[in-house]
């Protein structure tokens, strides 16, 4: 007879559930006028259970054995009860905040935004809705501390506090985005604005749950494709908007349904403009000539979206998975191969050669006459799986126990004259495994953490060879309270490993010729001499120290303590090629230049190691609130893109950039020295009245390196203030962003002047039947201002748009 092991026994006890139904607690909301609150989250701590108050601010939740109650409410500060089994009632009181305040999911232990150590911005409802942009740096960077990359407005990233690229993780409900947005500019996000629940932004490091790709901080969208609560009946909302700068055309849409903890959610989104208008500029052509221009070519953007997802939602179980399909067409800006003769030879869709192919999609076709010949666009196309599976626990050490695991199969193909002249793939598996927990007075998250990327890229702009990234992460998060203070405690333990097959030398010979071998050297790579196993094998330790001081009711001081480690990603570290987009050609940390040829040396490359002090003091009741953020990060080994005074020709390789031609292409080199960056953010509040309320905000960033050169595209800092009316069904904004000139520069770049951006919205809130909806008009730009954004690589091509007009309407339902 099978006799169960100990262990079996353990997990048995511990999933075991109470089964007798013990009672219900009943009550109500109010404000401090004695006002009912509607639509407070009121949630069973250590179940999936949850209710919401309704119009009269009262519930009712039954419970099975004594826990805590905790009401939540979005600018409302969340208030816990504790309750027995009995039948009861209770009266609770929420004080509201003069901060906006929302659950933070990124947190790991679902704290809200204030009391969080570190600093943390969350876009929600229709403030989200307003400012969702078909990129995550468009939609972000009016927040305090964080910009945008800018490689036009369809292909723009996050920057938080001066950093971006590899150092900004990028997540989906916790989960890496896992495209190729990490390795160029060019490369767009694969995570849709419109259709999320929340954007989640974590400054600072915050690697112990996400890794050492987080050394920056963390954007995290949230959506609700996998739905995480009972749904009973339907409900959906729908939006349609116009813009006029680019003909923009977008339609998005969602619906979910439930009965009984069985959950369906399903949503999408269409997207459709055409190269964007700008004020008058001018560009130098060959010969120093200027051209003007009033529009950024090949900015066109075609895009769609759907997914899918279901759910089981029971007292303690809830079980989910999710499908999503990215297809999207969209221009590169300032990409183009006119002085390389590229478009002789292209890729099928698989990766190999094909001398003059036609693509099979053509959707394309229908933006050929606002395109150059020679103009290049991307072709994204990606299939994203997810799910979830999470117990909740009553009266256990053990909280929650929760898998969430992902499954990205992303494709970004460059194609020009319907040729595809480079294909980067990447397929990655990831999976998070979470044990909420609590020890005592000890309130924390344990987790393992695993990631495998395989990365490929074939064609003309592979300048980054074939790698496959494994990671696996032990990461323990505590907290404890000691009367108004709490204090946080974190590490995390990763094994990062990356292995490539790589040339050890350059190659000078003609570029023809090393693509009709390309695939030759594929398939015959073990026994090709020029090619070489790396392996390269690193341990990250990040730990941090923090503590929130709640010194009177409504204010606090939060200090935080980190010290993060990364290893250098695959762009980093062994880049080898021309990156057309950025009109240069680059070259990773694992190379020496020596005789005109780059030569490979992979030995003693040092980890990128950050310690941080982050200051935070908040203010956030009555009608003044205050949230102000301090930091000091000094970086051992920064790794950075020096320009290495010497151009790269065909025939002669590395050469003095004086001896080339025009089209010689400037080399750039990853280095590693000692930096510091440091600044401040500040987010103000003021409600004048029931009807006015004005805000300020502002942020700067400083960056150096320790031979006293400024790191480049360290984002110009800004300040602005927004002026807020409220009558009935009215809402008004007027907001204006004054961007400072931007001199703090790197030797290979230019000065970037000041600006000022004036938008103004209305917003008209409407009901018909069982329809709610808003109707909106967004004036952006309302001065036509001429604006060049100092942290892109392509400044001088591509301006911000001109004055735009946004027509919109959002149903709900």
């Amino acid at each position: 007879m099978f006799k169960p092991a100990p262990l079996s026994l353990t997990i048995a006890a511990l999933l075991s559930a109470p089964n007798a139904l013990a009672g219900t607690v009943t009550g109500t909301v109010i404000d401090p006028q004695q006002q009912p609150i509607e639509n407070v989250i009121v949630h069973y701590h250590g179940k999936q259970q949850s209710v919401r108050t309704n119009a009269n601010g009262e519930f009712s939740i039954t419970l099975d054995a004594a826990g805590e109650l905790h009401f939540s409410k979005d600018d409302y500060i969340d208030k816990r009860v504790a309750v027995n089994e009995q039948d009861q009632t209770v009266q609770v009181n929420l004080t509201p905040s003069a901060i906006e305040t929302v659950v933070v999911y990124a947190s790991g232990l679902d704290k809200n935004n204030l009391d969080m150590v570190s600093p943390v911005s969350v876009l929600s409802g229709d403030a989200l809705r307003d400012s969702a942009q078909p990129t995550l740096g468009e939609t972000l960077k009016g927040i305090p501390g964080i910009n945008a990359s800018y490689f036009g407005p369809v292909s723009s990233s996050p920057i938080i506090r001066g950093l971006d690229g590899p150092r900004v993780k990028i997540t989906q409900n916790g989960l890496d985005s896992s495209d190729a947005s990490r390795v160029g500019p060019d490369h767009a996000v694969t995570t849709e604005s419109i259709a999320a629940e929340q954007i989640e932004v974590l400054r600072g490091p915050a690697t112990l749950l996400y890794g050492s790709g987080a050394i920056g901080g963390v954007v995290n969208v949230v959506d609700n494709r996998i739905p995480t609560n009972r749904i009973e009946g339907y409900e959906g909302a729908a939006e349609y908007s116009h813009d006029t700068v680019s003909t923009t055309n977008t339609y998005a849409g969602k619906f979910a349904a439930g009965h009984d903890g069985f959950n369906v959610h399903v949503d999408g989104t269409d997207r459709v403009g055409h190269d964007y208008e700008t004020p008058r500029f001018y560009t130098q052509e060959h010969e120093g000539e200027l051209e003007a221009h009033d529009k950024v070519d090949n900015t066109f953007i075609d895009s769609a979206t759907v997914n899918l997802g279901t759910s089981y939602v029971a007292d303690h179980w809830t079980l989910g998975l999710s499908y999503g399909r990215i297809e999207s067409d969209y221009g590169i800006p300032a990409h183009s191969h006119d002085h390389h003769d590229h478009e002789e030879h292209g890729h099928d869709e698989h990766g190999h050669e094909d001398h003059g192919h036609e693509d099979e999609h053509d959707g394309h076709d229908e933006h050929a006459g606002e395109e150059q010949a020679h103009n290049v666009f991307a072709r994204v196309e990606q299939d994203r799986w997810q799910a979830l599976a999470s117990y909740s626990f009553h009266d256990s050490i053990i909280e929650t126990l929760s898998v969430r695991a992902g499954y990205t199969d992303y494709r970004h193909a460059e194609v020009e004259e319907q040729t595809i002249g480079t294909l980067f793939e990447n397929t990655t598996h990831e999976a998070r495994i979470n044990a909420k927990h609590r020890v005592g007075q000890w309130h924390g998250t344990l987790g393992y953490h695993y990631t495998d990327s395989d990365y490929a890229a074939s064609g003309a702009e592979a300048f980054t060879p074939a790698t496959e990234t494994q990671v696996h992460a032990l990461y323990l998060l505590e907290e404890r309270e000691f009367g108004d203070w709490t204090l946080e405690l974190g590490a995390r333990v990763e094994d990062y490993s990356l292995s490539s097959d790589i040339a050890g030398t350059s190659e000078h010979e003609d570029e023809h010729d090393s693509h009709d071998h390309e695939q030759e050297h594929h398939d015959e790579h073990l026994e090709d001499p020029e090619l070489i196993a790396y392996e390269y094998d690193e341990t990250n330790m990040s730990f941090s120290l923090g503590g929130i001081w709640q010194y009177q009711e409504g204010y606090s001081l939060a200090v935080s303590l980190s010290h993060s480690e990364r290893a250098p990603l695959t762009a980093e570290l062994l880049s080898n090629g021309e990156h057309i987009a950025t009109s240069t050609y680059e070259l990773g940390l694992a190379y020496d230049i020596e005789d005109g040829e780059a030569h490979f040396n992979g030995q003693n490359v040092q980890q990128e190691v950050a310690n941080n002090i982050d200051v935070s003091w908040r203010k956030y009741i009555g009608d003044f609130g205050v949230n102000l953020s301090v930091f000091y990060n000094d970086v051992e080994n920064f790794y950075y893109q020096q320009d290495t005074g010497l151009v790269y020709e065909h025939d002669e390789g590395f050469i003095a950039a004086q001896l080339g031609d025009e089209d010689a292409m400037t080399v750039y080199q990853y280095q590693s020295q000692d930096a510091e960056l440091y600044g401040f953010e500040l987010d103000m509040h003021y409600q004048i009245s029931q009807q006015w309320r004005i805000k300020g905000f502002a942020d700067s960033v400083s960056a150096k390196l320790d031979n006293g050169e400024y790191i480049p595209r360290i984002p110009a800092a800004k300040l602005g203030t927004q002026l807020d009316y409220t009558l009935q069904n009215w809402d008004l904004a007027l907001k204006a962003t004054h961007y400072l000139e931007q001199d703090d520069i790197a030797a290979s770049e230019t000065v970037t002047d000041a600006y000022t951006l004036v938008d103004f919205t209305v917003d008209y809130n409407f009901a018909v039947g069982s329809f709610d909806g808003v109707a909106y008009m967004q004036l952006n730009n309302l001065t036509d201002e001429l604006g060049f954004v100092h942290s892109s690589f392509i400044k001088e091509q591509a301006p911000l748009p001109g004055r735009n007009l946004r027509l919109g309407i959002r149903a709900y339902f």
